[in-house]
């Protein structure tokens, strides 16, 4: 059930018109391609787990809490190989000697992070657990990619999650998850690890690369269908959702995916436009945004979907609680 949620952005504005002076680019090409204006990147002298800082203690913020039993990071972008950065991020959030692990899955962190932490406050393994997405992929990005350089911006979101009654506001109803292994070279940074050394490696392999059409193809199909198996599961039609919030990859790919569902543009929710690309960020701090913005409030029928390397995606469904403070900032 979630109980709060918050979301940072570092403070590097960085728009269209910004990188139309160092690449071959203009905001009209951006925009007409992605529906992207402008994104934020962290400092040289910030780490993903400084973003995660700030959104997560936004959240905790927000649920008028100090405390949690259990912390989530949802990331690809870890301020080391070795060790997770989780457990950083608690001590820094001064909650002790809390269990803490990072989650892979891409820009399906979250959802990924959401059906665990779901699923281990049900069992009763934990009570109250913060879950949060962030990543900052400046910093694995090829600094001469104009393509990725205008999709990708850093960001932070999280939400704090409790047990409760599944009938109250709040209450994630379900969450559907898929992966094809088979599509690992869609989204990729192929060095660093053990099937391929740095040493080893290229100069091209040890940045972040990605295949924009088939991604785009892939990612509307899986979204779409696991989009719909979660609201069949739930008992929902399109038209019972309030609010769709997908993974911000593109502008088009969310009207895609909506036009799909059939759920009209005034029921889609994007922040796309103003923070780019965000991977495991996006949706929490979407939702951060949407509260900000007060078009998600209590009782709305929110449909969450997303799309990441791996290949992996989902969906969830959920009711939006009461949250009545702002739960946004910008470094």
């Amino acid at each position: 059930m979630v109980a709060g949620v918050g979301g940072y952005v570092p403070p590097t504005e960085v728009t269209n018109d910004d990188l139309a002076q160092k690449f071959d680019t203009s905001d009209e090409w951006i925009q007409s391609r992605t529906g992207i204006r402008t994104r934020y990147l962290a400092g040289a002298e910030q780490a993903t787990s400084d973003l995660a800082v700030q959104a997560g203690a936004a959240a905790l913020r927000s649920a008028a809490v100090e405390d949690v039993d259990l912390l989530i990071l949802a990331t690809t972008t870890p301020d080391r190989p070795c060790p997770a950065t989780a457990p950083a991020v608690a001590a820094s959030l001064g909650l002790g000697h809390v269990p803490a692990f990072d989650l892979s899955a891409v820009c399906s962190g979250f959802l990924y992070g959401l059906a665990v932490a779901d699923g281990l406050i049900g069992t009763g393994a934990a009570g109250r657990i913060l879950l949060i997405g962030a990543d900052t992929f400046s910093t694995i990005l090829n600094p001469g990619d104009r393509s990725t350089a205008a999709v990708f911006g850093d960001g932070a979101g999280a939400v704090v999650l409790r047990g409760g009654d599944p009938a109250e506001a709040g209450a994630v109803r379900h969450v559907e998850l898929g992966s094809d292994g088979g599509l690992a070279d869609l989204i990729t940074v192929r060095a660093g690890g053990s099937r391929l050394r740095r040493q080893d490696a290229s100069a091209a392999e040890a940045w972040f690369a990605m295949q924009g059409q088939a991604v785009y193809r892939h990612a509307v199909r899986r979204m779409t269908a696991s989009a719909r198996d979660v609201l069949d599961r739930t008992g929902w039609t399109p038209d019972d959702v309030d609010l769709f919030i997908a993974h911000q990859a593109n502008l088009r790919i969310l009207e895609t995916v909506a036009g799909e569902l059939g759920i009209g543009p005034d029921r889609v929710y994007a922040n796309v436009q103003d923070v780019g690309n965000t991977a495991a960020a996006s949706i929490p701090l979407a939702l951060a945004h949407a509260v900000t913005d007060k078009a998600l409030d209590e009782g709305h029928r929110v449909l969450l979907a997303a799309f990441g390397g791996g290949a992996t995606w989902g969906a969830a469904t959920l009711v939006w609680p009461r949250l009545t403070s702002d739960h946004f900032e910008q470094g």
